[in-house]
């Protein structure tokens, strides 16, 4: 193996490296404006109303 060779495949792995690492930088940026974008949609959603106290159990679904 000549030097040449050599600095080649270093910098092919070199390269190599630094895509997966643009690859991971991406995904994660990906991932958080999905987060942000699902955070958005949940402090959209209306608070529920809370069930009148002492109804809990209080109602039964016969229809089957």
């Amino acid at each position: 193996m000549d030097v040449s060779s050599i600095a080649a495949a270093a910098s092919a792995n070199s390269a190599s490296q630094l895509r997966e690492q643009v690859s991971v930088a991406v995904l994660k940026k990906a991932l958080d404006i999905q987060e942000q974008g699902a955070m958005q949609l949940l402090e959209a959603l209306p608070q529920p109303v809370a069930a009148p106290a002492g109804s809990a159990g209080g109602v039964i679904n016969t229809y089957a």
